[in-house]
This record gives C-alpha cells, structure tokens and sequence, in this order.
C-alpha cells in the first residue's frame, strides 16, 4: 500500500488546488511552475478550514473540498455550495510503478529507480457532463469517449495529434481543470471507467486545479487569471493578411505583382508575409534574406510600407546545419546538446539542424539580435512556425531542465522570447507573432493559426472544431489558412472558406505549393468579388471587433465562442460546432457544402441577419441557401453593435459616421464601448441603449461623440418622441455632440 501526502491550497476565487505526492523529493520538484503566473502561496481570498470525527473541509468562498478521513472510506468531493461539482472516490488516486520491482520482466535489478512511475487521479463526471478544450483538437467537439496524450506533435489537421495541447479543460457541469504540468499527459474521458476522466502524469506527484465559474465565461476568465491574460494584438493586425504560400519560390517581382493585382481588384491588403523562401532555400534558418531574389530587401520593405503594408516574416527556432549561423550558435553553445556535449542534430525537418536553447539566456540574446536586425529594416511580425519536433532522450538543456516537460514548454518560451523584441520595439498592446505551437499560458502571446488543413470541406470544419476547442483552453485570437494548406482549394470551397475567414479574429490567405490570390484559383474572378465583399464588411464591423478584441484582453473570454459560452443555459447548444458567436453579438455559421445549404440552431428569440436584413426566430434549426455572398451572420436578441464607415483601410477613425445597429428586445439594457483606432486598448466614449417599453434611448456616456452617426433598428419602426414616423427603415440621424437619442417604437 502506497501512503501519499495529500493537500489543498487556493490561488485565486473560486479555485482550489488539490495535489498528491509520493514523497517530499517530488513535491519539490513538482512545484517549479512553468506557466502560473500569479501566487499560490499569498493573497487570495480568505480560507476557512473544519474538521469532524469523519471529515476534514477547506473551503474558498463557496467552493469546498471535502474529504472522508475514515479507513477504505476516502472521499474527496468538490462542491459549489451544495451542488456537487466532482470527487475523487476510493481508490481515485493512484500510484503505478512499471520495472521497478524484481518480480517484474522490465526490472532493472541493479537500479530499481529507473523503472516508470505515474500518478493518476480518477474525476467523477455526472449523468450527461461534457468535457470540452485540452487544446487546439480536431477531432469530436466534446471529448467525452475520447483518450487523448497531451504530446505536441506536426500532425496536421486531421488526426488525434496535434500543435496545441492545453492540459485544461472546462466541462458542462460548471467547473473546470487545469494541470499544471509542462510533459507528458495522458487524459481518458469516459474510456478506461465511462464514470470517469482519468488523468495519468509521470512522475510521483500531480497537481490539479479545480475552478468553479457560474458561467462557463467566469471560468476561463479565473484560468486566464491564472495562467496569463492575452496581450491585445494591434488593430492592423485584424486586416487582410496575404502570403506567398509555402514552397513556392518567389522574388520582389513577384510580391508586387499579388499586390497591385489586388489593388486592382479594390481587395485591401493589411499584411504581407514572406514565408519560407525570403531565406536562402533549405538553409533555414540564418534570418537573412536570400540576396539573390532579394538584392535590396530594405529597400523593398521600405517602399511595401509606405503604401500602409504592414511586414511579417517566416521563421523557426531549427538551424540547419548548411545556414550560415549554425557554426557560430554551435561553437558557442547555443543549441540544445546531447549527453557527451555534441550538439543534438536532427534530419527530419533540415539536414543535420540544431535547436535554438531558450533556457540559455546568452542563446536568447543571440536570437533576439537575429529578429532585432529584422525590426530595423521593417518587419512589423514574426510567423513562428514548428516549435513541435522537440528532442527528448538524451537531449541536454542549458538549465538542466528534464527535456520530457520541456518538449511541450518549448514553445512557451520560443514566442515569449520572440514576442519580447516587437513589444520592445512596438511597445505594449502594439505586438503580435503568428505562431503555430503552444501549450497553456502561450495565449499571452498571440497570434495563433491553426495549422495545416487539407484543402476540403472537410478539413474546413476540423478547423473550426479546432479552434473552438483551442479557444475554450484560453486562447483569445485565432486564424487559419483560408482555402486549407495542402493542396488547391476548388472555386466553391475558396470562397466559403473566404467568408469563414474573414468572420475570424484574424484573417490569412496562405497555402502549400500554389499561390493564394484569389485570381490563381477561380478564373472567373467571383473569388476576387467575394473577397473584395467579405474584407470590406470587416473593415465596416471593425469598432465592434475591437472592442471585443479588448474585452478578451481584459477578461481572457476569447473572440472566437462556442455557442454555449453565449448560451449555457439552452441544453441544445452544448452539442454545436458548426457554428459560434463572434464576440458577445454576432452568430455565424459557415457554409461547409457545395450546394450553398447550411442548417444552424438559433437560441430562443429574434435574430437579425447584418447581411441579409432579414429576421430570423428561434428556438430551433433552420436550413437556408445563400449565394456566396451571403451566410447566416446574425445580430442575437437583445444585441447591438458599432459599425464604421469602412474603406480600403483596416485602421482608419472608426468613430467618424459610424451607425449603431440594434435588433430590439424588451427590457433591455446594454452598453458598447467604442473603441480608438489609434491608442490601442482605449475607448473613446460608450453608448448606452435602454429599451423599455414602447420607448429606445441611446444616451452617450464615458466620453463625448464629435461626429454625426446613425441609429439604425432592425427588427421595429422608429418614431419621434411625440409619435411622428422618422423612417419605416428605422433609421434615425443623430447630430454630432448628441447627448441622448429617444425613439418611439
């Protein structure tokens, strides 16, 4: 029998940590947190304790742990005031030893500590509870049924492995789990005890954070609290991004060429990326560009900025071993080493690379000098890519650190270090990489893109599921390949996956081996016209993007929702994800097929398509058709938003002209913050609209409105405040420095 030392602490409301450990020497080890960035030892809120002859309880505010005392009785229960939340019951926690004993075939006689060791925790799930997130996942949108190994591994869309494994998850029955481990994890949901989720660890301690929210929205704020808030990307950002895809070999001529075809076409471009050939090919990485189609790579940086085009660059942390770089990082040990001190070389990715050491504060320097170069010729982002193909085995950090935790950890520190040259540069609020890897806490620095999908329907919709569950571990701005990564889109899937995009947080046009501008794919120019459409209406619902971008900054609710972050209360949300909500207001809902249907649910009430104008009623399911123009992008019940003026420009005064657009509900009350184009993260002034009644106010508060704007209700007829019709459109003029609007409905 295996005596463990047992524990609970609290580092933050509604969060209690439970942890178990076989001896002292793991504990310590256990608790060097990589990615915890607030205290769990201080502060807090306050901790009451009690004990009976059967039971001892520590509670946080309403949140108690229980545990049964009693012999071959233990019981150690979390509930929210009286509900029950979950319980580890007897035998729940477990210790495993593998080749450690003489009486097993895998023994080592001479060592017996080098047998495997793990500890497990066995969470009750109630009748019906769901579990949802560990990280960017493809496959089914719930987890439940599913055994899943938290490995980062460059596995594409369209399997179990994945870029992104979050060791948290948030479940239906209003808690949430986070383990704060950076190695290896094994989580069996429903599989090996269908009661169940067992969560296996290596090791002989494991800690396990509980987080209780009324909300599943409460809940991720307390684990973004926790684990780190997402910094606010600026608003450039939030624009087009266009790409010279993947393999394809290109020069200056060939970048101006995507760019006026583009301007041609009156398709605003915000961000062009070099991807991988701006380097000299199959040398990667040496952050030079390649002199032979680059001759004057400054100067050509120099002339794409002042057309307004912002600059991001493809990169690794892998040096090959034929980059100029490699024998300069190797001599003087800069790159992850082997056990007889070599450096540890790799084929798989680049002939015979090595592994940038961010634990060594000297190779960081030396990296970030690299990126710094970059900075000062014009480059505004970095795309980093990989950070996935992480040597364990024998593999020698420069901190000593246990390479099996490390692997998932690279790519913490990987976009921190990477992150830290543009925000010294930018300042705070003003960076953004493009990354592909992370595990928890890497949401503090985004950007993050989903990966390599196929070029499918098919693929579109794993994308999706993806980044709903990547978003429900956290993580507040999202994108993906638009038209998929592996081969060429056909025509009618580039142009739904157009529409999917640019109703993204961030959106990116980029691929493998064939070029991305839409007249390469659809030569009857209709993909340049949905493009030129869906980029412009962007632009048009920038003041509410952003405003929303800044409260996923400020609350760690991400952009990017799945409808029961919304809803949680309708049991027939709980099951979507072809659908979500895009910030607090908007529902969209791809089109995955090539016959132009969609069939999507509407929660209880009256909703308003932004792009249609017409009214749809829920609750229910409803199937439609659209041109590709056209999909169900719809204002909820009760919902407002802040439209601009638009333009070819992302960022642009979004205060000037803007329309406020309302879809009325009784008795409501809600408040938009409008947001500057300039100062990221302010707020120029907010309105307020109060519905009561027969009466719509609008009043202007935290701020004054300088511009004329209009008031636009979708689902009533409008009239003056004596009963005169003003518009059967419902639209009212509002004269600039307008205090306070009041409408008969």
């Amino acid at each position: 029998m295996v005596k463990f030392s047992h524990g609970c602490w609290h580092p933050a409301p509604d969060t209690i940590i439970d942890w178990a450990v076989e001896t002292v020497k793991a504990q310590a080890r256990e608790e060097s947190l990589h990615f915890v960035t607030v205290s769990h030892r201080t502060g807090g809120p306050a901790i009451k304790t009690g004990k009976t002859d059967e039971n001892l309880t520590f509670c946080v505010g309403d949140l108690t742990a229980t545990v049964n005392t009693q012999p071959k009785a233990f019981d150690l229960s979390f509930r929210h005031k009286k509900q029950l939340l979950t319980r580890l019951g007897w035998r729940s926690v477990g210790y495993i030893k593998e080749g450690t004993t003489a009486l097993h075939p895998k023994a080592n006689y001479t060592d017996p500590n080098k047998g495997q060791r793990w500890v497990t925790y066995q969470l009750q799930l109630g009748v019906g509870d769901k579990v949802y997130g560990l990280g960017e996942r493809f496959g089914p949108f719930a987890k439940n049924g599913q055994s899943i190994d938290m490995w980062n591994d460059d596995g594409g869309t369209g399997s179990e492995l994945t870029y992104k494994n979050i060791p948290f998850f948030i479940t239906s029955a209003g808690y949430g789990v986070f383990i704060p481990t950076s190695g290896f994890m094994s989580l069996e949901v429903q599989t090996e005890r269908t009661t169940r989720v067992n969560i296996a660890v290596p090791g002989e301690s494991l800690s396990v954070y509980f987080i209780y929210g009324s909300t599943p929205k409460d809940i991720l704020a307390t684990y973004s609290h926790i684990t780190g808030a997402p910094a606010l990307p600026p608003p450039w950002t939030f624009g087009l991004w266009l790409t010279t895809s993947f393999t394809t070999k290109y020069d200056e001529n060939t970048v101006s060429s995507f760019l006026d075809g583009m301007k041609e076409r009156d398709i605003a471009v915000s961000v062009f990326h070099f991807d991988c050939f701006w380097m000299p090919g199959f040398e990667w990485c040496d952050y030079e560009f390649d002199k032979d189609y680059f001759p004057d790579a400054a100067g050509q940086l120099s002339r794409l900025k002042e057309k307004g085009i912002h600059i991001c660059v493809w990169i690794n942390p892998y040096i090959a071993q034929e980059s100029s770089i490699f024998d300069e990082g190797a001599d003087k040990g800069y790159f992850i080493k082997r056990g007889d001190g070599s450096v540890w070389q790799y084929d798989f990715w680049q002939a015979g690379m090595g592994f940038i050491d961010f634990t060594n504060p000297d190779a960081c320097k030396w990296y970030q000098d690299k990126l710094q170069k970059l900075v000062d010729m014009g480059v505004d982002s970095f795309k980093t890519d990989f950070g996935e193909r992480i040597p364990t085995g024998d593999a020698v950090y420069f901190d000593g650190s246990d390479p099996y935790k490390m692997h998932n950890y690279y790519p913490y520190l990987y976009n921190k270090v990477t992150f830290e040259v543009l925000e010294k540069n930018y300042g705070k609020n003003k960076a953004a990489v493009f990354a592909r890897s992370a595990t928890a806490g890497c949401q503090q620095f985004p950007v993050h893109w989903g990966g390599d999908p196929s070029s499918t329907f098919e693929a579109m919709a794993e994308t999706l599921r993806g980044g709903l569950s990547l978003a429900l571990s956290g993580f507040g701005y999202w994108a993906h390949d638009i038209g998929g990564f592996d081969g060429k889109p056909e025509p009618a899937l580039f142009k739904r996956w157009i529409a999917f995009g640019l109703f993204s947080s961030h959106s990116r046009l980029h691929g493998a081996a064939s070029f991305r501008v839409p007249w390469l794919i659809d030569e009857t120019e209709e993909a340049s016209k949905v493009l030129k459409h869906f980029v412009g209406l962007k632009h048009q619902l920038m003041p509410y993007l952003y405003a929303q971008a800044i409260s996923t900054h400020l609350t760690g609710v991400p952009m990017l929702r799945a409808m029961f972050l919304e809803y949680p209360s309708d049991p027939a949300i709980w099951q979507l994800d072809q659908q979500y909500m895009l910030g607090d207001s908007l529902l969209v809902a791809p089109i995955f097929s090539d016959d132009n249907k969609v069939t999507y649910y509407l929660p209880k009430g009256e909703w308003y398509g932004i792009l249609d104008q017409k009214i749809r009623h829920g609750p229910g399911y409803l199937t439609e058709e659209f041109d590709f123009f056209g999909l169900p992008v719809l204002l909820k019940p009760g919902g407002a938003i802040v439209m601009g003026k638009g333009g070819e420009k992302v960022v642009y005064d979004w205060t000037h002209g803007f329309k406020l657009l309302v879809n009325v509900e009784e008795s409501m009350v809600v408040t938009l913050n409008v947001p500057s184009h300039e100062e990221a993260g302010d707020n120029v002034f907010a309105l307020e609209i109060t519905a009561s009644g027969s009466e719509l106010s609008v009043a202007v508060v935290n701020g004054q409105c300088n511009s004329a704007w209009e008031l636009v209700v979708a689902n009533k007829r409008v009239r003056s405040a004596d009963g005169g019709e003003i518009s059967s459109q419902g639209v009212v003029s509002v004269a600039p420095g307008a205090a306070k609007v009041v409408t008969k409905l």
